[in-house]
Parts: structure tokens; sequence; C-alpha cells
């Protein structure tokens, strides 16, 4: 059987619908998952039942993070956030990660993954990072590859994409700042930007700052590889 894919959902402001990429679905579908869109649930047992009922889950890009989650007021250049997002998935991946089953964020998903361990973001890296920045919201199509990102040596990410420089796209104004443990940096923009970050201690739990299901609808091999690995590990931990 497939394994199955939590694949978290946005909201608009003002409207009662959910949303989804379809480049999400078709990524997770193309490397042999099945992907079920999860709703905002409030209730801790509702929560923790999705996580034992899933294998594997995937924290998708979207909105902004409301800064309060850690500490901070908002920035002036902070975007829409939507709090029951926030809450819904801040407590599910703190869960899925208890249960130790594979989770792969991207964009945003790479940030809710940070913050529920205790780690923390820039709002807006334009203003609040000091260095001369790359161009990390770009006037490309969405499968461009615009910049690049070192990756380390022996991580998670290298071995998925056995490659130590990736091209990749941009579409974010926030990025992870303190990157606590059991978390470790894997990769990284030119300007010093973290654009990877992974667990030392899971099985498989890897946040890219970039949209690799973008990339992957043009066979970029890297992107490839991030999601045939994903689904491999959540493989594993369905047939146990």
């Amino acid at each position: 059987m497939k394994p199955i894919i939590g694949l978290t959902a946005s909201l608009e402001l003002g409207r009662d619908e959910y949303g989804i990429e379809i480049a999400d679905t078709e990524a997770i579908l193309a490397a042999g998952g099945l992907p079920f869109m999860l709703c905002h649930l409030t209730e801790k047992a509702d929560i923790d039942e999705i996580a034992e009922h899933i294998d594997g889950l995937f924290l998708a890009g979207g909105y902004d993070i409301d800064p309060t989650v850690f500490g901070e007021e908002p920035h002036p250049n902070l975007g829409v956030i939507i709090p029951s997002r926030d809450a819904f998935e801040l407590a599910l991946a703190k869960k899925v990660m208890a249960l130790n089953k594979p989770i792969l964020g991207v964009c945003r998903g790479a940030q809710v993954i940070n913050i529920a361990v205790g780690g923390d973001m820039y709002q807006d890296i334009s203003t609040q990072v000091t260095a001369d920045l790359v161009q990390h919201q770009q006037r490309a199509p969405r499968f461009h590859g615009s910049h690049f990102v070192e990756v380390g040596e022996s991580t998670l990410l290298h071995r998925l994409t056995g490659m130590r420089r990736l091209k990749v796209n941009s579409r974010h104004h926030q990025a992870n700042r303190l990157v606590p443990k059991p978390l470790i940096i894997s990769g990284v923009s030119s300007d010093g930007i973290v654009e990877a970050i992974e667990s030392t201690q899971h099985l498989f739990v890897l946040g890219v700052q970039w949209h690799p299901e973008n990339m992957a609808r043009v066979a970029d091999s890297a992107s490839l590889g991030i999601f045939n690995g994903f689904i491999e590990a959540c493989r594993e931990e369905g047939d146990e």
C-alpha cells in the first residue's frame, strides 16, 4: 500500500475554504505517496489521532508565521498570518516528531519545524539581515532555480541529492535564524541565509526554504531525490 502523507492546507483571509498547491500533490504522488489534505484542528486528541494514522507529514508553504509564537512583536513588514494554521501545524509537527515519523517541510514548513523545537526566525530578511542578500523573491518561473545553496557534507540533504551545491528556486522573505538541537543547518545560501535544516535524532525530518515541488515538475534531479527519499522513509514507517 502507498504510504499516507498528511498534507497541510492554507486558508485565505475572509474565505471559509482550504487550499493546497497541485504541485504538492503531484510531487507526493509521483514519488509513490498518497496525499491527504489536513484541515486545521484544535483538539489535542484529534491532532494526536491524525499523527497516529499518517505515515508522514508534508508541511507546505504559505503565508507568514505569527511571531508571537516565538515571543516577538510583529515586524512592520510581516505579511498575512493565519493563526489557526500556525497552532495546528506546530502542535502536529511536535506530535509527529515525538512519534519519530518522517516530516518534509518546504518554505514556511521549514520554519514550522524549527519553531516547533524552540527555534526562531527572521520576520523580514531584507530589513533584519545586514549582509548583501541575493534575490530571495525571484522574478522568474516557479520551476526555475535562481540561486545556489551550499549543502553540508554527510547530511541527509546531501544523501538525498548527491550534491554539495544545489540550484534552487526562491519565494520567501522570512527565514530561520536560531536553529536549536536536535536540528542542524544543512544548507546555506551565499549570503548566509539558512536554506535547509534537518534533525540528527529522527528518522527523517528535513526542512528546505525553497520549493522542490515546483522544480520536480521539470524533473530536477535534486528535487526528485528529496521527494523520493521522503516517501521511501514514510513507506518504511508504514511497514513497521
